[in-house]
């Protein structure tokens, strides 16, 4: 692929993903006009709607698979490899801000991708309230939905926060919390 076309493929899959979380009903059309696209050049490479949902997907999830394998979560200390983990998936969220826990039960290649992300990130947690950095009797299911929202609160709601900083905040949080004790 040409690096021209493949600059456009990848600003159509960008824009789309930021398209499609804000009203997942928007046509190709309106995607290759913000990507700044022909109408066809989106076409010939993604036939249906689908095809080019599917894409964005992928690429949400090879970004999310990279952040995984380069956090280190088996390997590196709990501390370390949460803050690697967050530090890189906060620009992921940021970059594909689509929600694919719900739509990517229509794809199931995505979703199964997506499962066992989440379970790779579900022991970790567990490795975490294992080796005492949770609080005793503390839930790793609970632990895993309050990182998560935490990721999810500092991607979207705080933007202007860089990723080190992001990652220093939610880490303190989530393995301090915020009150007193």
């Amino acid at each position: 692929m040409r690096a021209d076309a493949a600059r456009n493929i990848a600003a159509v899959l960008r824009t789309g993903a930021r398209l499609l979380a804000d009203d997942p009903s928007t046509s190709i059309s309106a995607i290759a006009a913000e990507a700044g696209v022909d109408r066809t050049t989106v076409h010939r490479r993604f036939a249906t709607r689908e095809a080019l949902l599917g894409a964005v997907f992928q690429a949400k999830l090879d970004s999310a698979e990279r952040v995984l394998d380069e956090a280190r979560l088996t390997q590196a200390p709990v501390p370390v490899a949460l803050h690697r983990y967050v530090e890189g998936i906060i620009p992921v969220s940021r970059e594909w801000p689509l929600d694919t826990r719900r739509m990517m039960r229509q794809d199931p290649e995505a979703d199964r991708r997506r499962a066992e992300q989440s379970g790779r990130l579900d022991a970790f947690v567990r490795r975490a309230a294992d080796e005492g950095h949770l609080r005793p009797g503390t839930d790793p299911a609970w632990a895993r939905a309050v990182l998560d929202q935490l990721v999810d609160a500092m991607a979207h709601r705080f933007p202007d926060v860089a990723p080190p900083q992001a990652a220093d905040l939610v880490v303190d949080t989530f393995l301090n919390g915020v009150g007193e004790v």
